[in-house]
């Protein structure tokens, strides 16, 4: 049995450290083409449009594919969900490290989407191989491996891009997926299907992705098409209308890809709520920080910096965040991950407050990183407690990839906003117009307002059942795996931080 007291120490901390780090390395693939944006156009003989496809491929794929491959897992057993999502991100990362072309491109990035659902099938290996009293902290850690990753994924391939040919960030991420790929092989126990009924529904599969597709397109897309264009408006009505025909088939299908009375739990409902406020808060440090940085010392506000720099000074607040899950771990332990979740999006919202005063210089802007970073590893270590306290056993992979679906959502989100709102408030340099101090600003406060209203919704969650899934004392393993991950990374940037610094 998974539980036994043979598989704890050691082995647990070896899956622990395994399944984070692939959760690092999947989250990774949001930010690994940033810093070829301006370059695509040039790189792949397209467009900026076009070239933009690059990005959306993958937040789309895995948007599709985060609930269906997480219903997958309930049905027949984690490990081999999570060995399929390697593979198609180790062929999807050589698609795209092969090619000049554009529309091989798309197809690789979208094949990295795959990768996406690691998380919430990661979360539900944790919760059923881990002894109870490790299982919250470690999902805490696995859970916050989404934001890690996303923010060290900016520097790691800055530095990358600007030392080696392009093509050397996808060589490197397919080196990522076929490590995981094996890792997950050897070191994922092969667990029991949770869920009794192998019935899978493609009509529910299809509807679903069809209404992600239609309404996260816009939402990426709208700043270019026009958000009152008919083309935006009429995708956001179909969504509407698609996830209409969704739940009305949920409700009468006997095995369901998504439990929709489990879903509309008042518990589940307002976690997913409360995950898509602080997935909008997460991101806007992501959009403000990278472009304040970089922008011309000249303009007399902007820092200056070069893009390695700039990752630079952003990459402490991944480290931040995963120093705050087993700390977040301490306070599940004696309060509950709903206190967790008020007080991690609390100092989201009062690091984002701060952080209007704190933007005229580099360390500043690390500061706010540290303090906004440490906020969300805090908030996202309670969410899957949260979620797997208020459902069956049956259903984990399938509810926390709800739940991670709903983190998506609010960074893609966040992401039309902030993009709307600096795009607004600007002023004209050398002939172009760039973000100005207040549009910064604005955007801060917009992130403080969607923090502070997570921290609203979570007091409405009601308190979780004691003893369900809550650590009753610090996990050791963790600590040993946060150390692993943690303790070349945290070097390297000190000192390159040291060595950057104007």
């Amino acid at each position: 049995m998974p539980n036994q007291p043979a598989r704890r120490s050691a082995s647990d901390g070896l899956l622990i450290a395994v399944l984070a780090a692939a959760g690092i390395s999947v989250s990774l693939m949001q930010t690994l083409i940033i810093p070829l944006i301006p370059q695509l156009p040039t790189l792949l003989d397209t467009t900026g449009a076009n070239a933009s496809w690059a990005i959306t491929a993958t937040l789309l794929t895995g948007a599709v594919a985060t609930p269906m491959l997480g219903r997958l897992g309930d049905m027949f057993g984690p490990k081999w969900i999570l060995v399929l999502c390697a593979v198609l991100l180790f062929v999807g990362s050589v698609i795209a490290a092969m090619t000049t072309s554009l529309i091989p491109l798309i197809i690789g990035r979208g094949l990295q989407g795959f990768g996406a659902p690691v998380i919430p099938l990661g979360i539900s290996v944790l919760r059923a191989a881990l002894p109870p009293e490790r299982v919250a902290s470690a999902m805490g850690l696995m859970s916050a491996s989404l934001g890690v990753g996303g923010a060290l994924g900016l520097p790691l391939s800055a530095v990358i891009a600007e030392q080696f040919n392009w093509h050397a960030l996808f060589w490197c991420a397919a080196a990522l997926g076929l490590a995981s790929g094996i890792l997950f092989v050897l070191l994922v126990p092969d667990l029991e299907p949770v869920s009794a009924d192998h019935r899978f529904d493609p009509v529910g599969a299809v509807t679903l992705g069809i209404g992600l597709v239609l309404l996260l397109l816009p939402i990426s897309k709208g700043a270019m098409w026009g958000w009152a264009s008919a083309t935006t408006l009429g995708m956001f009505a179909a969504a509407v209308a698609t996830f209409g025909v969704f739940t009305w088939w949920q409700y009468r299908v006997p095995s369901p890809i998504v439990d929709m009375r489990t879903t509309l739990k008042r518990p589940v409902l307002l976690t997913n709520l409360a995950s898509i406020a602080v997935g909008f808060g997460m991101f806007a440090l992501s959009l403000v920080g990278p472009q304040l940085l970089e922008m011309p010392r000249e303009t007399g506000f902007g820092l200056g910096q070069s893009m390695v720099a700039t990752g630079l000074w952003m990459a402490p607040g991944g480290l931040a965040m995963m120093a705050a899950a087993p700390v977040a771990a301490r306070v599940v332990s004696a309060r509950g991950p709903k206190v967790v979740l008020v007080i991690g999006s609390t100092i989201i919202a009062v690091g984002y407050l701060a952080g209007t005063l704190m933007l005229g210089s580099p360390v500043g802007l690390m500061v706010l990183g540290l303090i906004v970073s440490f906020g969300v590893g805090f908030a996202f270590a309670a969410l899957p407690a949260l979620i797997n306290a208020a459902v069956p056993v049956s259903e984990t992979a399938s509810a926390n990839s709800i739940n991670s679906l709903a983190r998506s959502l609010g960074t893609s989100t966040s992401s039309a906003v902030m993009t709307a709102v600096l795009a607004q408030m600007t002023i004209t340099f050398a002939g172009h117009a760039l973000p100005s101090p207040a549009g910064f600003r604005t955007a801060l406060l917009i992130a403080a307002a969607a923090a502070a209203g997570a921290a609203l919704i979570a007091l409405a969650i009601p308190k979780a059942p004691a003893g369900r899934d809550i650590v009753e004392e610090p996990d050791e393993a963790l600590s040993e795996a946060a150390e692993r991950l943690m303790s070349k990374r945290g070097d390297l940037v000190a000192v390159e931080l040291a060595d950057q610094r104007p």
